[in-house]
């Protein structure tokens, strides 16, 4: 019940961080000016300058929203016996159920079409 209202409320955020930061990245303006902007354009320091407007830094927030509540989705509905390979191999070698076989070999000696005496 609980993780039920929890699923549900992750979604919802997973869902509204995900619209909100494809909003938030097609507002931004293009800073870097092409290749030569991937690691901070034509700043003086190595890896461009650290101070970002609020739009970076919105961006940087909605992201990390979006990767946790992904991962806490994953985690919430992940199957619980997902992990317990052996224990299903097991259950499915007691029942020895032939799962491609839907229904019983024709009895009464009925022979293939094309298959003579000659040709086994």
């Amino acid at each position: 019940m609980i993780i039920d209202i929890v699923g549900i409320a992750l979604l919802v955020i997973f869902v509204l961080s995900a619209l909100l930061l494809m909003a938030i990245v097609l507002v931004q303006d293009e800073q870097g000016e092409g290749l030569g902007g991937i690691f901070g354009g034509g700043s003086s320091t190595p890896f461009g300058g650290r101070s970002g407007n609020i739009l970076t830094k919105i961006t940087s927030v909605l992201a990390a929203v979006f990767l946790l509540t992904s991962l806490a989705l994953a985690w919430i509905n992940r199957s619980p016996e997902a992990g317990d390979v052996p224990g299903a191999a097991q259950r499915q070698e007691a029942g020895a159920v032939d799962w491609w076989v839907t229904e019983e070999a024709p009895s009464g000696g009925a022979e293939l079409p094309g298959l003579t005496d000659t040709q086994e």
